[in-house]
């Protein structure tokens, strides 16, 4: 299916009236008549020095593979075409080959995505489509083949490397090309897998100034970023190099990566540019030097340099290796393929307009396809063999760039995508960390962004005026300023687990009106590097400074007294409904029960005052199980039974909702009750009016634990408050004070609870964050929590929460007294067919009497009856 960006470029082909190429057409050796000559078109931008690469070493390539194979039937003609470095002319020159040179297969550098569109003409075609690019490819296309490693599996590598020196997180610097949101895609992912923290990244393009690439170092820079991942063309790469270097950027403390898309073509910068990247260092794809490989590096050097005078070859190129082992297997497919075509002329592009009513599908296709895929020999680059139509490369190398040379360190094998070690050159176990001449020819590996700080203590900004009781100033034995309590406690266990050594100081910051704002406005200036304390985690802090994760409890809460005083309490429950229907239910049981029993039971016998007291006793004995009078018919026990079930059922939800309702006052906030909330708080004036419309005159303010008690003992009908509303963190620390006669009730409102901040970018967020939730999962945060807020002198706490307990209503019963009820019926409609089945049998018996004694009286009046 044809992406919308490639059919814009299509409908832009079909408006051309006329289209001209400077098309060469290239024959291996001249035909003898009883060769097939199979057309063969190569796409490249002929002004690139990689175009150039590239078309040299398929030349040699095809050369090469008919001087040894003289003797085969077929040969391949090479017909090129100039993509000038443009989509639209790729896609054009693409077109070109399939409708008017009738090709069998076309050889491209690389492919972006709306390049891909030509791979969607290639499947029409059943034309086979071989990329040297490195970019990770989908299996949608079947003709489609990329004769390169794929660059996923370079990036794993890459974070394994950066696992190996225990940074945590980069900066990654790439291309701002078509093919960018892919390559951010899976660096991501891979990020994420192995733990990492893209901390920055910005997206460059040659069509940047000078001026704008020194920008956006700058702020790499002041950020003080050092691990920086660099994904650029090798011209981009050389631009932003040079800048860096005359920002102070290539010395001690920073370090350098370089994917193989700058690596891979080294051979294309000037020695000015090798100074420039001094430190550097690189991945790229390995391959074994062999004497093949020796003696055509000998004949490529020599005839590219008739044509790149002015050009230094160091070294032999990945990308012009992969060329020459591509054209190589796709020569080798075609004879193995037994192809008989010798078209008698090539039809050049003309001024015919291109369409796709032109486009012929070749018959060869699948099986020249098929015999690449299959094919596996050793080329100049090792092992040649494809899988899901991708190379298969499992070594990689890690260069070190030191002046005008390049030392290999280390590389890494890979296999199925995922990296299983790393080595270092020369020794099997991974002494490389050692081994690498950083920027400034330190060999000390960067740590991380701390090295910037290096020499310095970092500055720790503790708010002295804050709310926070247990934020406790005082002085060590060295008579040093230094703070104690539940943040300090979390602080320093989540520093002693960073994989690094830092040394700190905690620096008091006053503030007047007592707003933490200040302390994190402090931060993003940088006159502190962190903010510790009850420095609750918002939106709009989070703008200016990067926060750990929480550290607290979320969420905010109400503090309400606990009143069990109320002479009616035991009626709370259960709703006036539930009970009334309950007192029915009572007395209509007894009611059945009596209807059935008083008959044949005399137990519920004698005067109506009598009959009437035992019906009632009997319902209500039913509540405790302690009725005494034995029923004697089935249906009344079958009644009786039923609701004994049902007593079961009330009873037992009476007595649990009672329990709670004496562990926690339920809190009805009428519109004339009070809240109050600790003044300067983030839920004084904004949570509470905007989630619970709370008017102005029915907020009170307080600045201390004694003031929250005060005012919730006199209560709102007396000057107080009926409850107060703070963050859990601090409602836990007054139920510590006050345990025995208040209990927090947990609302809707939440908050981000509190965590240390750090300025924006900062690596030591990511590490932070991940000790403390090592903390949280052994449950060290627990056992802090209890330490200073539960085992203080004679504080004990009681944090029983509101669950949202309601009383119990009909509602919550229905179907229990809908079984009841039907139960009940049944037994009323099975006494009444008994009594009745018992009435017509009396009748039916007092008839068959009388009629037997009048038939007796005519039998005795008759003369003939002899008694």
């Amino acid at each position: 299916m044809v992406e919308t960006p490639a059919f814009i470029l299509f409908l832009l082909l079909l408006g051309c009236c006329c289209y001209s190429y400077a098309d060469e057409l290239e024959v291996s050796r001249p035909s003898n008549g009883d060769e097939s000559i199979i057309n063969i078109g190569v796409i490249v931008d002929m002004g690139s020095w990689t175009g150039k690469v590239v078309q040299s070493y398929i030349k040699m390539a095809t050369s090469d593979f008919y001087s040894i194979n003289s003797h085969y039937k077929t040969r391949i003609a090479l017909h090129w075409k100039d993509s000038q470095g443009d989509s639209l002319h790729f896609i054009a020159a693409g077109l070109d080959l399939l409708e008017n040179v009738i090709v069998q297969a076309i050889i491209i550098s690389d492919i972006s995505d709306e390049e891909l569109f030509l791979a969607s003409l290639a499947d029409k075609a059943n034309v086979p489509l071989l990329s040297f690019s490195s970019i990770s490819s989908t299996n949608e296309h079947p003709y489609f083949i990329q004769v390169a490693e794929d660059e996923n599996n370079e990036f794993r590598g890459i974070a394994a490397f950066i696992d190996a020196f225990k940074w945590r997180s980069f900066v990654f610097l790439y291309e701002d090309t078509a093919d960018a949101r892919q390559v951010q895609s899976y660096i991501y992912d891979i990020s994420r897998e192995n733990h990492l923290d893209i901390a920055y990244q910005s997206a460059l393009s040659l069509r940047n100034t000078d001026d704008e690439i020194i920008n956006e170092l700058h702020k790499l820079k002041m950020m003080k970023y050092s691990i920086i991942l660099v994904h650029l063309s090798p011209s981009l790469a050389s631009q932003v190099f040079a800048n860096a270097k005359m920002l102070g950027m290539m010395g001690k403390g920073y370090a350098w990566l370089v994917t193989s898309k700058t690596m891979n073509f080294l051979d294309s910068l000037d020695s000015l540019d090798y100074e420039a990247m001094l430190g550097i260092v690189g991945f790229k794809s390995h391959f074994s030097v062999s004497s093949k490989s020796n003696d055509l590096a000998l004949r490529w050097r020599r005839e590219f340099q008739q044509i790149e005078s002015n050009l230094e070859i160091r070294d032999l190129n990945v990308v012009g290796l992969r060329a020459y082992d591509a054209a190589w297997v796709l020569a080798e497919a075609i004879e193995r393929a037994g192809i008989h075509f010798s078209p008698n002329r090539f039809e050049i592009s003309g001024s015919e307009q291109l369409n796709f009513s032109r486009l012929r599908v070749s018959e060869n296709g699948p099986t020249i396809l098929s015999k690449i895929v299959s094919t596996k020999f050793t080329g100049l680059v090792g092992e040649f063999q494809l899988a899901n139509r991708k190379l298969v490369h499992e070594t990689y190398e890690i260069l070190n760039v030191i002046g005008n040379w390049r030392k290999k360190v280390g590389f890494w094998k890979s296999a199925y995508g995922l990296t299983k070690e790393i080595y270092s050159y020369g020794n099997s176990s991974s002494n490389f960390l050692e081994t690498i001449i950083w920027p400034g020819f330190s060999l000390k590996a960067p740590g991380t962004w701390l090295v910037q700080l290096s020499g310095k203590t970092i500055r720790i900004g503790v708010p002295a005026n804050g709310r926070f009781p247990e934020l406790v100033l005082y002085h060590d034995q060295q008579g040093k300023e230094t703070y104690r309590g539940f943040c300090m406690d979390v602080f320093s266990a989540a520093v002693a687990r960073l994989p690094y050594e830092i040394s700190f100081e905690y620096i008091p910051f006053y503030n007047q009106n007592g707003s933490y704002s200040d302390l994190l406005y402090q931060v993003y200036l940088q006159s502190f590097d962190a903010a510790v304390g009850d420095i609750t985690i918002t939106s709009d802090r989070l703008a200016y400074v990067d926060f750990t994760v929480p550290y607290s409890e979320l969420g905010v809460g109400f503090i309400v007294k606990l009143d069990d005083k109320d002479p009616w309490f035991f009626l709370k429950p259960l709703n006036a409904d539930l009970w009334i229907m309950s007192a029915c239910f009572f007395v209509l049981t007894g009611f059945i029960v009596w209807l059935i029993e008083h008959r044949i039971n005399e137990e519920f016998q004698g005067p109506p005052s009598k009959q009437i007291g035992t019906l009632l006793w009997f319902a209500a004995s039913t509540l405790v199980y302690a009725h005494r009078e034995k029923l004697q018919s089935n249906v009344s026990r079958f009644v009786v039974g039923v609701w004994l079930f049902v007593v079961l059922i009330l009873t037992s939800s009476y007595i649990a909702n009672l329990s709670s309702l004496l562990t926690v006052a339920q809190i009805k906030l009428a519109k004339s009750d009070y809240i109050g909330y600790t003044a300067d708080s983030l839920v004084g004036g904004i949570m509470v009016k905007n989630n619970l419309n709370f008017t102005d005159n029915r907020l009170k303010s307080y600045q201390s634990p004694e003031e929250y008690d005060a005012a919730l003992r006199y209560g709102s009908k007396r000057g107080g408050v009926s409850a107060i509303i703070d963050e859990v963190p601090y409602i836990k620390v007054f139920l510590a004070r006050y345990p025995h006669d208040y209990t927090m009730i947990k609302s809707s409102l939440t908050t981000g609870g509190f965590g240390f901040a750090f300025p924006k970018g900062s690596p030591l967020v990511h590490d932070m964050s991940r000790a403390i939730a090592q903390l949280r999962e052994e449950g060290r945060l627990v056992e802090m929590e209890k330490r200073w807020f539960k085992s203080r002198q004679s504080w004990q706490s009681q944090d029983s929460e509101q669950s949202n307990l309601n009383t119990l209503s009909v509602a919550n019963f229905v179907g229990l007294f809908l079984i009841s009820g039907i139960s009940t019926s049944i037994a009323v409609v099975a006494f009444l067919i008994f009594l009745l089945h018992e009435k017509l049998s009396i009748n039916y018996n007092m008839l068959t009497v009388l009629a037997r004694g009048k038939l007796m009286s005519m039998l005795r009046s008759c003369p003939c009856f002899d008694g």
